[in-house]
């Protein structure tokens, strides 16, 4: 599943079967793991946003998500917040992806995770902009623990031409 699709989810609580809000964006730790969803908020002159921590995530899928109660939404500082996804002045989406050896991959598109596998990002989907795009379709990068998010670029290790090529996959769509 790629996190953008996450964004505009409805998300219901189960004790009472009722809406809560709308996803706006994920939150996402330094080691790749998503650990939470960020719920629209009415308010403009604050900086706390509504979050709900993945843990209180009771089921996903393609319409909605699914929480334990109420009680799992929680306030945060947005500037406490690691990194976000979409919003915010850590996000990932448009990140530069760069190599150790200084080589620019391209930018974070989107990114993908395994819902068998819980919260943990498995690859990322790579731009490398809009002509190349069209082209030769968008880049699919597994992610490795090797890599890190830095304050300007998601850096990966270097390696040969070759085997990035291999780690490389090309996106059709």
């Amino acid at each position: 599943m790629k996190l953008q699709d996450m964004i505009g989810l409805a998300v219901f609580e189960v004790e009472e079967g009722q809406e809560i809000g709308t996803i706006v964006d994920c939150i996402v730790d330094s080691n790749l793991n998503i650990t939470g969803i960020e719920l629209e908020s009415k308010s403009f002159f604050t900086s706390h946003v509504k979050v709900v921590a993945w843990k209180d995530i009771v089921a996903y899928g393609e319409d909605a998500v699914m929480i334990a109660s109420k009680e799992s939404i929680d306030k945060a500082d947005s500037d406490n917040i690691p990194h976000t996804f979409l919003l915010g002045k850590n996000k990932l989406k448009d990140l530069q992806v760069v190599t150790t050896a200084g080589a620019i991959i391209g930018k974070i598109s989107d990114v993908y995770f395994d819902q068998k596998m819980g919260n943990t990002i498995v690859a990322l989907e790579i731009s490398d902009g809009l002509v190349t795009d069209l082209i030769e379709g968008r880049k699919w990068l597994p992610c490795s623990e090797d890599m890190s998010i830095g304050e300007n670029a998601l850096l990966v290790p270097a390696m040969s031409e070759e085997r990035l090529q291999k780690a490389i996959n090309i996106v059709n769509g």
